[in-house]
């Protein structure tokens, strides 16, 4: 199924979609998309504004080791986005006084974002985005960030450059057939961003989905955008299905 071109209907709509979408992951990933004693939960208050979903681990169980037999396998290789980009943390930063809320039912260890037209809609709103995204990753929770939206005045090379000019200012630009953006991080000591640009029409990859510094779990975009396609209202479906204008292929 290929990505749909979600600016042709207003937010209302996409913010259904959204939020099946982000029950259709929950529901992938606690059915055996996460390892033993871990868990995604949506919707549930962590430190900072409400996040989309928040995987959480119960008690102190270890990871299971990539080949161990037993659960989820957790992948170790270098994850295979199109951009991997590190930044060493300044030693200072992590000295910082915080005070960190802990969920109830677990330690957070990692939160997946799906933006809307809301987050961008204006500066304040944006920049709480950021505030949120950045503070996360100070805190070392993992993130996901999943953008189905072209960029705007305020993040012109797509919201992954947003999010990691907050951490370390590197060269970054969207492929100009590719302007949509899916980036995931790793928490570290050292910071990593795992960047796949995509375009409408093109089907999601799996991205990493991190649990610790250097091991995580293929977060299945494409499978759970199907599932929540497929109970999209049908009689709102017209408009997202018409072919695109050559106009609207090269904005």
């Amino acid at each position: 199924m290929p990505v749909h071109d979600w600016t042709r209907v207003n937010a209302g709509l996409f913010h259904h979609f959204h939020q099946r979408w982000i029950q259709a992951l929950c529901d992938r990933l606690n059915t055996g998309g996460l390892p033993p004693g871990y868990y995604a939960l949506s919707e549930q208050v962590a430190s900072g504004p409400i996040p989309d979903v928040l995987t959480l681990q119960l008690g102190v169980q270890p990871l299971p080791q990539a080949d161990s037999p037993n659960g989820t396998a957790l992948a170790v290789a270098p994850p295979r986005t199109r951009f991997v980009l590190r930044a060493e943390s300044d030693p200072y930063v992590a000295k910082a006084n915080r005070i960190a809320i802990r969920h109830p039912a677990g330690q957070v260890v990692s939160v997946l974002e799906i933006v809307s037209p809301g987050n961008k809609a204006s500066r304040a709103t944006f920049h709480s985005f950021l505030e949120k995204a950045t503070e996360r990753l100070r805190q070392g929770i993992h993130l996901l960030v999943i953008d189905l939206f072209p960029p705007t005045a305020r993040d012109p090379q797509g919201i992954h450059k947003a999010i990691w000019d907050e951490i370390q200012e590197q060269p970054f630009e969207l492929p100009s057939d590719k302007r949509l953006t899916l980036a995931s991080y790793s928490a570290g000591p050292v910071k990593v961003a795992c960047v796949e640009p995509v375009a409408v029409g093109d089907t999601l990859p799996e991205m990493p989905l991190f649990l610790a510094a250097e091991q995580y779990v293929p977060a299945p975009l494409e499978p759970t955008y199907q599932t929540a396609w497929a109970v999209y209202p049908a009689p709102l479906k017209g408009e997202l299905l018409v072919p695109p204008t050559s106009a609207e292929g090269t904005s």
